[in-house]
């Protein structure tokens, strides 16, 4: 089985050596505009890997592609790769690229193939461990992600963005617009991370969540954030991004019922956000490729049907989950 790499950022490049690694798959092509990424990452790897330039792998006998490149790219490749046949995994996490994924189904359907959205650490890793929690209750009635950290460069440049852009939240069965950066709230992450203000932001989660959970009242979800992050959010940033985020986390929070009494669960992961995204996006694509996800269309992680199986395969690369123990306060 052969798949394609478009884009060798860090979570594309972390993404093809997970790929390269795997007995599912013979060969991975890996694309990017950069002649010399291409040869370093394809160096990096060994015989299993191959390098091109075409983003769109004309004439290329392939069965799935990640699609990790700059953010606002995503939908127009992904209806092509569509149209020749393939499976798609996007890691972007770009609301007006969830949005235009997403309205890939029908298309998807049509091809009898899958476009796996927001396959990333948050969201990606994220929805899949609300996927799993949601097994502890009967009823969900709300769900809360919040993150901390960023991946490479266009993963910092777009969380950059989304706090000075609207966020949009799920409210009583209708979409509630928010000030990007307003909304703080203290969030506990998995250790060494800890505590840490986060606040609303222009995040796709609420997008990929909803569908799955019907009923749920409410879905939100926060960025990690500093004073400094949130005063300089509508300039350009002063400063390049580094080549790579340090440590980063995710949190999950899921309200409900179970045999009538309220319950929180919470789960949570800390890891380098591309190193975790990049792990996400593999599975899922071989997960999609071979099979062992066969749902025709556009969908999220939350759509998973045996989220043990896949969190249990993150585990074995090393992408572990947690769960929170003790009293959570109430969410504002």
């Amino acid at each position: 089985m052969r798949v394609g790499v478009v884009g060798l950022g860090a979570v594309g490049t972390r993404a093809a050596r997970q790929l390269a690694s795997s007995d599912d798959v013979d060969e991975v092509v890996a694309v990017d505009t950069r002649a010399t990424r291409i040869r370093e990452v394809v160096a990096s790897l060994g015989d299993r890997a191959v390098g091109a330039l075409d983003p769109e792998l004309h004439g290329l006998d392939v069965a799935a592609v990640v699609l990790a490149g700059p953010a606002g790219s995503h939908t127009e490749l992904a209806a092509r790769h569509l149209a020749a046949g393939r499976h798609v995994v996007s890691v972007s996490d770009h609301v007006g690229d969830v949005q235009a994924l997403l309205g890939l189904d029908a298309a998807a359907r049509a091809a009898e193939r899958t476009v796996v959205v927001g396959a990333g650490f948050a969201p990606g890793l994220s929805c899949l461990l609300a996927r799993h929690a949601s097994d502890r209750l009967d009823v969900v009635e709300e769900v809360h992600v919040a993150k901390v950290g960023t991946g490479g460069p266009e993963c910092a440049r777009e969380h950059h963005r989304a706090l000075a852009a609207r966020a949009l939240d799920w409210r009583d069965g209708e979409w509630v617009e928010r000030r990007g950066g307003s909304g703080r709230e203290l969030c506990w992450f998995p250790d060494p991370v800890g505590a840490r203000d986060c606040y609303r932001a222009a995040l796709p989660d609420a997008l990929l969540l909803v569908p799955w959970f019907p009923g749920v009242q409410r879905v939100t979800a926060r960025v990690g954030a500093t004073r400094r992050d949130r005063l300089t959010a509508r300039l350009p940033m002063l400063r390049p991004p580094h080549p790579e985020g340090t440590i980063g986390a995710i949190r999950v929070e899921l309200r409900g019922k179970r045999r009538d009494a309220s319950e929180v669960v919470v789960l949570g992961a800390m890891d380098r956000p591309a190193v975790a995204a990049g792990a996400t996006a593999a599975v899922a694509a071989m997960w999609v490729a071979t099979g062992r996800w066969a749902r025709p269309g556009a969908t999220s992680l939350a759509g998973v049907p045996e989220p043990v199986d896949l969190l249990s395969e993150l585990a074995r690369r090393g992408v572990r989950a947690a769960i929170f123990e003790g009293v959570t306060p109430t969410q504002g």
